[in-house]
This record gives C-alpha cells, sequence and structure tokens, in this order.
C-alpha cells in the first residue's frame, strides 16, 4: 500500500517555499495549537478563583433595612442578596463585639502568595484582628518579620516569638488569641459561639486535643488553637523564661506549646460539642466526613470518636489542609449557598460559666489532680 503526500506552497517572510509535504504542515499547526491549550490550562487557578470570589463579594449587611420596599420578584437575585445578607446576623454581629479574637497566621514567604493570601482573602477578614507571621514584610499582607530562621525546624521559635509579638503589641486589642496555618479554614463565628461562655480572665485553651506527650492534652497545631488572654500572658510571662519549657528552636510546635502551658497550669479545654462531637480537624472536610481508615487520628484523639459525618459537630470550627481553591469553595457554601425555602436556625447563646464553673478544672489541675473529661458526654458507639 502507498500513501501519496500532497504538497503545499507556503510563503514566510515573503519568500515562496515550495512543495512542503501537507503532513508537515498539519504537524506544524497542531502542535502550536497543542501549546495554547497546555499554556493555557496551567495558568494559574488559584488567582482565577481569588479574582472571581472578588468580583462577587458578599454585600455588607444593610441597617435597618425595610425587606418590604424591595422589589420581590422572581429572579432578582440583588434584592435577595441584601435580605439575605441581613437575615441572622444579629448574634454573630453581638458576638464579634462581646467575643474579640485575634487571629495570627503562621506562614513564610514562599506561601504568601500561594496561600496566605487566600486566606486574608477569606476566613481572615471575619476576625477582629489578622496578623501574619513570616520572616519577611509583605506590604500585601502586612505581615511580621519576626527574629526567626525559616524552616519547619524553627516553628517552634516562630511561636514564641509570634505570642511574644502579640502580647508586646496587642494584649488589649482581643479577649482571645487564634493560632492557625496557612492552609487552616476557620468559621469564626462557630469560635466565638463555642467561646462565649468562657472568661478570658481564666488560664485556659482549645483546640483538637490530643492525648500523646502532654499529660493532660495538647492541641493540634494544623487545626488551630484559641488561647484565653490569661493564658497568653501566663506562657509569655511565665512559661518561656522557665528552663523546663524549651528553650531552642527545635521540637514539635504544638507538642512544645502544650508542656510550657501545662507548666504553668493552663488547662487544655474541651471542644466538643453538647452531644461529644469534634470541632477542631486536624485534616480537610472530606477525610473526617469520609471514612477512609486513616487510624492515626483515632490513635491520637483524646476523646473517644470515629470517622464519619455523625462525628463532625453542626458548628465545626476548623479544618487542616485546605488549598486556596478550597478556601473559596468552603466561603461559598458557608456564607452564600442558601437551599430555596429552608431558612437557617441558630440556637440561643449558652449561659456564661459562673466563677465556680470556670475554674472547676483549673483547681482539678492545679492540685495535681488527673483531669477527666465528662463521660456522659463521651461518644460510646465505637
Amino acid at each position: 500500500m502507498s500513501v501519496e503526500y500532497t504538497n503545499i506552497d507556503l510563503q514566510i517572510d515573503g519568500h515562496r517555499v515550495y512543495g512542503l509535504p501537507r503532513v508537515l504542515v498539519l504537524l506544524i499547526i497542531g502542535s502550536m495549537f497543542g501549546f495554547l491549550f497546555v499554556t493555557l490550562m496551567h495558568s494559574d487557578i488559584a488567582s482565577w478563583s481569588s479574582a472571581c470570589y472578588n468580583a462577587y463579594q458578599v454585600p455588607s449587611v444593610i441597617g435597618n433595612l425595610d425587606s418590604s420596599n424591595l422589589v420581590q420578584e422572581t429572579g432578582n437575585d440583588a434584592a435577595h442578596a441584601k435580605v439575605l445578607a441581613q437575615n441572622n446576623t444579629t448574634l454573630a454581629d453581638q458576638l464579634f463585639q462581646e467575643v474579640r479574637v485575634l487571629c495570627w497566621v503562621m506562614t513564610n514567604p514562599n506561601n504568601h502568595q500561594a496561600k496566605a493570601l487566600h486566606v486574608k482573602r477569606t476566613w481572615a477578614s471575619r476576625c477582629n484582628k489578622i496578623l501574619f507571621m513570616s520572616t519577611t514584610v509583605d506590604p500585601v499582607l502586612n505581615s511580621i518579620a519576626l527574629p526567626v530562621k525559616e524552616g519547619r525546624h524553627h516553628l517552634w521559635a516562630k511561636t514564641k516569638e509570634a505570642f511574644k509579638y502579640i502580647h508586646k503589641h496587642h494584649l488589649d486589642d482581643a479577649d482571645w488569641f487564634l493560632k492557625a496555618d496557612d492552609d487552616t479554614y476557620v468559621v469564626l463565628e462557630n469560635l466565638r459561639y463555642m467561646l462565649y461562655p468562657y472568661s478570658s480572665s481564666n488560664p485556659i485553651y482549645f483546640g483538637c486535643k490530643f492525648k500523646v506527650s502532654v499529660k493532660q492534652g495538647y492541641m493540634s497545631g494544623g487545626a488551630g488553637y484559641v488561647l484565653s488572654k490569661e493564658a497568653l500572658k501566663r506562657f509569655v510571662e511565665k512559661a518561656i523564661p522557665n528552663k523546663s519549657c524549651r528553650q531552642d528552636s527545635g521540637g514539635s510546635e504544638d507538642v512544645e506549646l502544650g508542656k510550657c502551658l501545662e507548666l504553668v497550669n493552663v488547662l487544655a479545654g474541651d471542644t466538643r460539642d453538647s452531644l461529644g462531637r469534634s470541632r477542631f480537624f486536624p485534616m480537610s472536610p472530606e477525610k473526617h466526613l469520609i471514612p477512609n481508615n486513616d487510624d492515626w487520628y483515632l490513635r491520637y484523639s483524646y476523646y473517644n470518636t470515629d470517622e464519619g459525618i455523625e462525628y463532625c459537630s453542626d458548628n465545626a470550627i476548623s479544618f487542616h489542609y485546605v488549598s486556596p481553591n478550597q478556601m473559596y469553595v468552603l466561603d461559598y457554601l458557608i456564607y452564600r449557598l442558601r437551599p430555596y425555602g429552608i431558612t437557617g436556625y441558630s440556637p440561643p447563646l449558652p449561659k456564661r460559666l459562673s466563677v465556680e464553673d470556670n475554674t472547676v478544672g483549673l483547681r482539678a489541675f492545679s492540685s495535681n489532680e488527673s483531669y477527666k473529661p465528662d463521660k456522659q458526654n463521651r461518644m460510646t458507639n465505637k
């Protein structure tokens, strides 16, 4: 069998080229289109996502809005968005004023644009104050250049310097102080709801509690942890100068923090909801919602729990290993998406704990008793 090659005459830069095989011409044209397609596919998706997100920001809450004056016609998304923005914000606005949270995000120069910027554009905007702790100044993030070396082996040093900076410059700007990574997603409204009953004048901190390495347990760094003002003061003023608190930059940041806080009688609090379900999560949402036999989390967890949606609180607070794209997806699903005809329900705020209730666990811990969680709320179906 023979193959006939048909030649094509072309002009290149004004010069006529004779006898160019049709197959070669098609190959050149195909290569050009293929290169263009690959280039477009590998463009910065995260930047595209953030641009789209910024173009469709949730409208600001409009005070004293008379919804009866809005045009209630089918498909009037603008009017619906205004009503939606007003709905169910009274409690959130109240908590924003009464439970002030300073958030600081652990990041590094390589992640400023790749990760931290997307934190700033999503959940961090709901903090009372946000600080990005790095080793270089970034005017977009307004990051703080801490006097430490960069790298995983220096995270403990960076954590100490970050809290020292906050203690010196921002102690009175908040009641609670949240540390998160640049791939952590936090629902601030649920965090304030959990913190509401507690007094920030008590030495206590919260997070995803693990049971290894520290007697009372310690909080996972990836899931984020939040210190009361008194806990922050004790850590900086008493724990860091104490020689029993690790003085070098090595060690796991979250474990070392747990040891030092235990040293100065800061209680590792219980963050489970009233049904015993977890609220801080050290992995991404799908890892916790869909059972995958990843038993390290179950082995480390301070409380008896399991994988699956029934073990995740309706008022979940944080997830870890969240990509920049997922930041925008979660922001949309939590704050914009609403199933038509279904109105969300916010339970009433819990009563603030009395001085006696606030100090029950603290007295037990400071008297060297083993602090044990309430077994009645512990999940028993594992």
